[in-house]
């Protein structure tokens, strides 16, 4: 019940920005829509389990542990924005761009997602296929692939495994 109330409340709360209202009828009408929609797709957000969702466990962990993990992607696109952009003034010269295969080690499909997510949103790595026993990577910096690799498993053990594992 805590779930369905939780994302009632994050579906009003995106109806509400997109709408860029926050006047109390507009709110009432996110959450009515909210909660239809939830309940018309039921069984395809909450799976199988007779339309009625799990328990998050860990959800105030969860919730914690996601300040630091936004914030490590933050600190890794200006890191990858700072990168890309001394390569493209020729201030830096382009070494070895090339692919890397990165393997999903211990994660579930929702972690190996926001992995990929997070890996497309810093410049200068490209996604370019991911299954459960691994994601290919292309990077504008692939002279190190197992340093690449440790890379990107100290950052799931470190900040994602809390919030998305």
């Amino acid at each position: 019940m805590k779930r369905a109330v939780l994302e009632c409340a994050l579906l009003t709360l995106v109806y509400a920005m997109v709408l860029t209202s926050f006047d109390p009828f507009d709110l009432l009408f996110g959450a009515v829509l909210s909660a239809a929609m939830l309940y018309t797709f039921r069984t395809f957000v909450w799976g199988d389990a007779g339309g009625r969702p799990d328990p998050l466990p860990g959800l105030l962990g969860r919730l914690a542990a996601f300040f630091p993990f936004a914030w490590a992607v933050l600190v890794d696109i200006v890191k990858g924005t700072w990168e890309v952009a001394l390569v493209t003034l020729h201030l830096r010269p382009l070494r070895s761009p090339g692919v890397v295969k990165v393997p999903v080690g211990e994660r579930t499909p929702t972690g190996v997602a926001v992995s990929a997510l997070v890996t497309t949103l810093s410049p200068g790595a490209f996604l370019i296929e991911a299954n459960e026993e691994f994601m290919m990577l292309h990077l504008i910096d692939a002279s190190d692939p197992d340093a690449v690799r440790e890379k990107h498993e100290d950052f799931y053990q470190r900040y994602q495994r809390k919030v998305f594992p």
